[in-house]
């Protein structure tokens, strides 16, 4: 077990508080006629090219939640394997009372990190190298921040903006959390772009500068008010437009698209704001795109060698499309399983 990570959890697991109720009648009835009976229980999934996650923080849960957890046998993959249909992940033996009513826990933390994980893997492919930013924070609950950076992290992810996204991460190479700035900064600002950044770059002189231009639906204008202002010292613009829009310069140039989807964070906003920053002399100015990017969104944007320099994606790590089951398939050692379920044995399974 990777002892360097501290995993959290709620005092309320050891009472059953997160455990559906019929795990729970069971281990009282096992308690009473089957007490000394030995489980052997083993986890897999469905999909092919799985990026496993969330063998680590199972294997903590064992060991925070469970009674007897010395006990325990229990052999495993690593965070990070790549695993296919059926295949045994995680195998546990010992009595039901010590592990087995964990069994949905253990489900659902496999399930979400390795969907998190496969997730972050498939965009990082499609990326080509370039820069990816978390920006899971927006995207679902809070509490799921910790365990999801980590997941991403395993993914290939190396850049977050939040001190939770990092908390499991013990790596020197992953930058301290960082970001832009929101739209309510330039809210604040009555709506000048300019004014908000003058006030960032102030506030906060030793940080990337970052100005995000889409505030007036005129991502090729602001982002040239602010490089012209700042030059050397602006480090990137970010275009967030919403998908329901057409920036005003792709709006006027549309003829010149034709064949291209204008909405959002398109094709032709990346090239027209490239285009306007590289004409004034801002080629040092890096581009980061977000607002509804994917792993298939970001291949047709490679392929179209859009000048982009930083992805920014948030929900679409955090779609949980990856399914984990736990079997008991040895009672006392021998064959006692679900018809059309059997102990697998697999070289890959490392003892714990």
């Amino acid at each position: 077990m990777n002892t360097t990570i501290k995993f959290q959890f709620d005092p309320r697991v050891k009472d059953g508080f997160f455990i559906a109720d019929y795990f729970k009648k069971t281990t009282t009835i096992l308690e009473k006629y089957k007490p000394e009976q030995i489980v052997t229980m083993q986890f897999f999934q469905r999909k092919e090219n799985t990026i496993l996650c969330g063998i680590e923080e199972s294997l903590g849960l064992l060991k925070f939640a469970s009674k007897s957890f010395e006990n325990l046998e229990i052999w495993s993959l690593n965070d990070g394997d790549l695993v296919q249909p059926l295949e045994p992940v995680l195998k546990i033996k010992g009595r039901y009372q010590d592990f087995g009513w964990l069994e949905g826990m253990i489900d659902g933390i496999l399930a979400r990190n390795s969907s998190v994980a496969t997730n972050s893997r498939q965009i990082v492919e499609a990326a080509n190298g370039k820069i990816l930013l978390n920006m899971l924070d927006r995207a679902d609950s809070f509490w799921t921040l910790p365990s999801d950076g980590y997941a991403s992290y395993i993914g290939g992810f190396r850049r977050f903006v939040s001190e939770a996204a990092v908390e499991y991460i013990n790596d020197e190479t992953v930058a301290k959390p960082s970001g832009t700035m929101p739209h309510a900064l330039i809210q604040s600002f009555d709506g000048d772009i300019l004014e908000a950044t003058k006030a960032f770059a102030t506030t906060f002189p030793n940080v990337n500068l970052v100005s995000l231009v889409d505030y007036n639906n005129d991502c090729v204008n602001d982002a040239l008010k602010v490089a012209n202002y700042f030059n050397k010292k602006l480090w990137a613009v970010r275009l967030d437009t919403a998908g329901n829009l057409i920036d005003k310069t792709v709006q006027k140039c549309k003829e010149s698209y034709r064949g291209y989807s204008l909405n959002g964070v398109s094709i032709p906003l990346v090239k027209e704001v490239r285009k306007a920053l590289d004409a004034a002399g801002h080629q040092h100015v890096k581009i980061i795109v977000s607002s509804g990017f994917n792993a298939e969104k970001i291949a047709y944007f490679e392929s179209e060698n859009a000048a982009v320099d930083i992805y920014g994606m948030g929900d679409s790590l955090a779609k949980v499309t990856i399914g984990f089951t736990g079997d008991a398939v040895l009672i006392n050692g021998k064959k006692e399983s679900k018809f059309g379920r059997e102990n697998k044995e697999s070289k890959r399974l490392i003892k714990r």
